[in-house]
């Protein structure tokens, strides 16, 4: 009798175990984090931003003036914003492009064995580990009136640029974003080499095929993905890094290197209008969520593709 019983309950268990059948609280701890770390920060922020909040009235924020969309409309029509957007944008861009040919064919160099290709991969990685902090203190130093770049300068017969402002400051801003940045993308492209089966490189140079028909054809359709997902990481992180444009310029930064990032702490933290500041950091998400919402389309798109021609 007892064995009967449990050769009916059987089949009920089982089917308890389903993903159907899965349990939805077990889903409420990361739930309730990313509500603590993420919804309920962003409501308080669409709150402020339509707030006349300031220093005169965050003691009692709560109660401060309700003003609606003024704070947006003012951050376009009073503000540097669209200047900001334009900076972000390019130093985004001109980064990623940068960076993305150099990461990629330093995986290249260190993905066949040889001697020393350890210390060639360490060295690699230098850049991408060391802190923010160090990165912006350590070029702004040399970077200085009388820093050591202009000393190389002067001592090659060139005259000395000021490189910490006017229009050379943004092509630096550039160039310290890329030499930190440019390992994230050698640790992707390298992923997807790894990826890449050993028959494949054998079937290629038996048929004869030669170095760039072979990265053309065999090599970067394995990068692809990797490198696609890296440019989108690499992007949004280029369009938030407040620390390097901090370090090198400072607050209120020069006008040729003002970026979102430091335009909203500028805003909120010396102007002190708190709901402007918040107002334009809603922009910045806007921003943000464009390249994302196209990448994540694509991979949709794309994952609908692969999907139908095994069909």
């Amino acid at each position: 009798m007892t064995l009967a019983v449990r050769k009916a309950t059987a089949p009920a268990r089982r089917r308890s175990l389903t993903k159907q059948g899965r349990p939805l609280w077990m889903l409420a701890p990361g739930g309730l984090l990313i509500g603590l770390i993420i919804v309920i920060p962003l409501i308080l922020g669409v709150y402020i931003a339509l707030l006349e909040l300031d220093q005169y009235t965050i003691r009692s924020w709560i109660s401060a003036p309700f003003v609606g969309l003024q704070n947006i409309v003012e951050a376009f029509t009073k503000t540097d914003l669209l200047h900001a957007f334009g900076n972000t944008v390019g130093f985004a861009v001109i980064s990623t492009l940068i960076s993305v040919p150099i990461g990629v064919f330093a995986a290249l160099a260190t993905q066949n064995r040889y001697r020393g290709r350890g210390v060639v991969r360490s060295l690699f990685l230098i850049p991408y580990v060391l802190p923010a902090f160090v990165v912006g203190t350590f070029w702004r130093t040399m970077l200085q009136p009388d820093g050591i770049v202009n000393k190389a300068l002067e001592g090659a017969g060139m005259p000395a640029v000021q490189w910490l402002n006017g229009p050379a400051s943004y092509w630096v801003l550039i160039l310290v974003e890329v030499w930190s940045a440019w390992p994230f993308i050698y640790l992707m492209a390298l992923s997807g080499l790894q990826s890449v089966d050993h028959e494949v490189h054998e079937a290629s140079a038996l048929d004869g095929a030669l170095w760039w028909a072979k990265l053309r054809y065999v090599i970067f359709p394995y990068l692809r993905g990797p490198v696609a997902l890296a440019c989108l990481i690499a992007t949004l992180h280029h369009m938030n890094n407040f620390s390097l444009a901090f370090l090198l310029f400072g607050v209120p930064a020069p006008f040729d290197v003002q970026v979102l990032p430091t335009l909203v702490y500028s805003m909120s933290f010396t102007s002190l209008r708190f709901g402007m500041g918040a107002a334009m950091a809603l922009i910045s998400l806007l921003l943000i969520a464009i390249p994302l919402f196209f990448y994540l389309r694509a991979v949709r798109l794309d994952t609908g593709a692969d999907s139908g021609g095994r069909k």
